[in-house]
């Protein structure tokens, strides 16, 4: 089969690739449609010793598929069935686990392939993180499960609810996933984003109101929220200067998400007294879980959420590595690749 496979951080190859032979418990799933991330983009600079442990690995963990094969003792699913596979599973049995905070189990296991022609997925992800999915739910809007989980545990982990005013940091895929997430709560949606080409067509998609980022921000706030700040600040961009601005955003008992990751090492500035004497909630929010994956699924099979804006170009399975250079640019929010 054809496969994009990383071999190091910079080093991304379309090679010829062993279909994988399904084991005890495993599934062969051919892959019909993939979607490309953030996470790849920063994957495929710096490499990621979670995600990818080893090399070389196909490369890819956004999609949606059919069933090709079986391996022994497989029973929920059968050869023809389309399927969602989530990007990991978690064992079930540590302490997180059982607390019902899957996304840091202790043993989480990743998984990787969306870019080739086929996937093996690993019996625990079948047993555990694998949602069948009907005829209807069209294969490129499947595969956005895995980022709306995120989105959608995020929002989770805000508290957010009607009739407040949340405030989004991030005009990429993962920020407008967030404020589809957060328009469900019937809350009022503020996204902040960079001036240029993409976040004009955010601002077409009709998502949020959506707000330029720039020395005046503070005072632009400020006079659609009034002086008090909103109740939620979400984090969607990973860079520890914006954690710092979503802090200040907040009103008195109001909740900051950190949603985008920011690189190893870095840290923020707080002030220690707003988050005593005002009493604000700072959490992160991490990954998804089966269950949110599985409520993904719904809200796009019901077309509750509809993705279909955020994909900006599309790509066959040889050109991935442009797919990924235009993310990196800003030029893409995100690429469909056609296995």
């Amino acid at each position: 089969m054809k496969a994009v496979v990383f071999h190091g951080p910079g080093d991304l190859r379309y090679e010829e690739w062993p279909v994988p032979e399904p084991k005890d418990g495993e599934l062969l799933v051919k892959v019909e449609a993939a979607l490309t991330c953030g996470t790849d983009v920063k994957t495929f600079r710096r490499g990621h010793p979670v995600m990818i442990p080893t090399v070389p690995t196909v490369f890819g963990h956004e999609l949606a598929g059919t069933v090709a094969a079986r391996g022994r003792g497989v029973r929920r699913v059968r050869e023809g069935d389309r399927v969602v596979p989530a990007n990991s599973a978690p064992c079930g049995g540590c302490h997180f686990c059982l607390a019902g905070r899957h996304n840091l189990c202790d043993d989480l296991l990743f998984v990787n392939g969306a870019f080739g022609e086929y996937m093996a997925l690993p019996a625990r992800l079948v047993e555990k993180n694998l949602v069948p999915i009907g005829r209807a739910l069209l294969p490129f809007r499947a595969a956005f499960a895995e980022p709306l989980a995120c989105a959608l545990l995020g929002v989770e982990r805000g508290r957010v609810e009607a009739g407040q005013t949340v405030l989004i940091f991030g005009h990429g895929p993962l920020g407008c996933l967030l404020a589809m997430a957060v328009s469900l709560k019937k809350a009022r949606v503020i996204l902040v984003g960079k001036p240029g080409p993409r976040f004009d067509r955010v601002r077409a998609l009709g998502l949020a109101e959506c707000v330029e980022s720039s020395a005046e921000l503070r005072e632009t706030l400020r006079e659609l929220t009034g002086p008090q700040g909103v109740e939620v600040a979400i984090d969607a961009t990973g860079r520890p200067e914006v954690w710092e601005q979503a802090t200040t955003a907040v009103r008195k008992g109001g909740t900051v998400v950190f949603f985008g990751g920011c690189a190893p090492g870095t840290s923020i500035r707080l002030d220690t007294r707003r988050a005593h004497y005002e009493e604000l909630t700072l959490i992160g929010s991490f990954h998804h879980t089966p269950e949110m994956i599985r409520r993904a699924v719904e809200l796009l099979d019901a077309e509750t959420i509809i993705p279909d804006g955020l994909i900006s170009h599309n790509r066959p399975l040889a050109q991935v590595g442009e797919a990924l250079e235009l993310m990196a640019r800003g030029d893409a929010l995100k690429v469909l690749i056609h296995p």
